[in-house]
């Protein structure tokens, strides 16, 4: 009998996960890479890995081009820096050689295995561990562990649930599934703090950063009747409110959560005539395929991209973009209406 299509999909997946932990496995000394301005689940899936991997007797590090920020440090507590030469260097949640920082770059061709759930991952890797239905790296890490046949330990269930928890938005965006749910239910299980780390992650602000949501609320923009919501964050607001990129996550989510807004958009300035732009959908709009126009990606709700110039010209380029996106949705939508109609 010829396997179904799920069972080789499964198989596949396994042999990809057995693979990763031969790579894990094989090496003596790893140094794990964190994309920049690092978030849960970058950092957690990084963590995780190197309490698992010490477990084993490795020499590990875990380096960013950014700082840690202050709220996840409970993710590396304990964890001491060490100085030495890889044998291998994994990227976590790394879709691309672009998130690595400058700090990173001498490393962006050396990469020997990259674990990541973006769609958009480049593929600069080795060998890359790609899971993209998983909702979080640290989804796709707590097999590897399993596999690695490390027990899991608070610290380690602290790291996977932060990553899990971050990326859903504490479980209330659409990518959770039932095995995100079970993933985090078992980290639990093994002693993850999930209240002290909701209240850590998602209800506790500083001063500056309430401030700098009253200011991106200030220049809130609507367009397409509504439809799209739009903020500008610059420098000066940043000097401000005196808070640093750290403290900046989770404010893209903001427009997204308007009534009758499909589209939020976020555009940051990170430098002269450069910004960082993010985008959240409601699922009616492919974000990702939006900001791969400008050399960018992400998932379908959640992506983002980079664009240099003008600030009216980056607005003006981000919401053509958007507006070609209504238009094919639109189109499809009325194609389908006219074949619903004509049955």
């Amino acid at each position: 009998m010829q396997p179904t299509l799920f069972e080789t999909a499964r198989s596949e997946k396994s042999e990809m996960l057995g693979k990763a932990v031969s790579i894990l496995t094989d090496a003596g000394s790893v140094l794990i890479l964190t994309h920049k301005s690092p978030d849960g689940d970058t950092l957690g899936s990084a963590f995780a890995l190197c309490r698992a991997l010490k477990k084993l007797g490795k020499q590990v590090s875990v380096i960013c081009s950014d700082p840690f920020p202050k709220k996840y440090y409970y993710l590396h507590e304990g964890i001491e820096s060490m100085q030495f030469e890889p044998e291998l260097l994994v990227a976590c949640d790394i879709a691309s050689i672009n998130l690595f920082g400058d700090r990173l770059k001498e490393y962006e061709n050396s990469v020997g295995l990259c674990i990541d759930h973006h769609p958009s991952n480049t593929k600069y890797a080795e060998f890359t561990l790609l899971e993209p239905s998983a909702a979080a790296t640290c989804e796709i890490m707590a097999d590897v562990i399993d596999l690695l046949d490390v027990e899991f330990d608070s610290d380690i269930a602290n790291c996977i649930y932060t990553g899990v928890a971050t990326d859903t938005g504490c479980f209330r965006y659409s990518n959770t599934s039932p095995k995100t749910l079970r993933t985090a239910a078992n980290m639990i299980e093994k002693g993850a703090r999930a209240a002290f780390i909701n209240k850590m992650i998602f209800e506790t602000k500083s001063r500056g950063r309430l401030e700098m949501e009253r200011l991106a609320l200030e220049n809130l923009e609507y367009h397409f009747n509504g439809r799209a919501a739009l903020i500008v964050l610059t420098r000066s607001m940043n000097e401000e409110t005196g808070i640093d990129e750290s403290e900046m996550e989770g404010i893209p989510a903001i427009t997204a959560c308007i009534e009758g807004v499909e589209v939020g958009i976020t555009i940051k300035e990170k430098d002269t005539d450069v910004y960082k732009l993010s985008l959240r959908t409601n699922g009616q709009l492919n974000a990702s395929d939006i900001c791969t126009r400008f050399g960018g990606g992400g998932h379908a709700a959640a992506a983002g991209c980079q664009i240099e110039g003008k600030i009216e010209d980056v607005k003006a380029a981000i919401l053509e973009s958007v507006s070609d996106a209504f238009s094919v949705r639109d189109k499809l939508f009325s194609v389908k209406q006219k074949g619903a109609q004509k049955v």
